[in-house]
């Protein structure tokens, strides 16, 4: 069974004493790719995810302002993110978003910075992988408005109805650790009305890890265990699973990229 762990937070202090040793166990498990999300501690540090790329071959990377940190951006961070954005190991822009619930950083900059880094994505010819908590109806309403490509809605957490609504944009779903916890009955509602071609899974380790290592730091080689809930959910196989997310992951994150002049990619033009 091959497996894709579709968002996770590699780089950090958390992974830092045995970051070779968790990855070995990932890849122990099955997993042949992982999407180290480069949000970081923001700027002006915005590369942490492509220096893991480059050190390990089955990892992959983004780029992105965590909302957390918007209030720490300049102009400088949307040229930073624009040229780090065409490095060859980078295939998705993320996570970006909204959150409302902490709001480390204002609503309305959250918003500015959410709006132009979906422009820079779309730019970039990149997939994105959306962050948002307790942000929906304004998360929504600036994916109509501004966004016309592809992506992601990371750890989905939401109701059926909030599902429906990212899938009707062509989104798809990535599902997690939540998926078993006791209380999440409407994340498994969401996860069975998702459509087998707008299904992921991922860890965002170190966070959220799955029953039974609840509460205890997250790695990917937990995602095995999300992976047989939901085909429980779901009514069918483990393997199903991992065939489909990984199928999934690959059409919307490997494809070559648009040829333009933000991509570095020449049309012969």
């Amino acid at each position: 069974m091959q497996l894709v762990d579709s968002h996770c937070h590699l780089d950090g202090e958390k992974f830092e004493a045995d970051r070779d040793a968790v990855l070995n166990r990932a890849f122990d498990a099955g997993i042949t790719r992982l999407l180290a999300i480069g949000t970081g501690d923001g700027p002006p540090e915005l590369d942490c995810a492509i220096r893991l790329a480059e050190q390990y071959p089955q990892i992959l990377a983004t780029v992105g302002v965590h909302p957390h940190e918007a209030a720490k951006v300049t102009p400088q961070t949307f040229d930073d993110l624009r040229a780090l954005g065409q490095h060859q190991k980078v295939v998705a822009f993320g996570e970006i978003g909204l959150d409302y619930h902490y709001e480390f950083s204002p609503r309305e900059i959250q918003r500015d910075v959410f709006i132009e880094q979906l422009r820079i994505a779309k730019d970039l010819d990149l997939p994105i992988t959306i962050h948002t908590r307790e942000a929906w109806a304004d998360t929504l309403a600036i994916l109509r408005e501004h966004w016309q490509g592809s992506g992601v809605m990371h750890c989905f957490t939401g109701t059926p109805e909030q599902a429906q609504a990212a899938l009707d944009l062509g989104f798809c779903l990535a599902f997690g650790g939540v998926l078993t916890f006791r209380t999440a009955e409407d994340v498994r509602a969401s996860a069975r009305i998702t459509p087998d071609d707008r299904l992921l899974v991922e860890t965002d380790a170190p966070y959220l890890a799955p029953i039974p290592w609840r509460g205890k730091r997250n790695e990917p080689s937990f995602i095995v265990e999300t992976v047989k809930r939901l085909a429980d959910v779901r009514g069918t196989t483990p393997e199903h699973i991992a065939a489909i997310t990984t199928a999934n992951f690959e059409r919307l994150c490997l494809q070559p990229r648009k040829p333009n002049r933000y991509t570095g990619i020449s049309d012969g033009n």
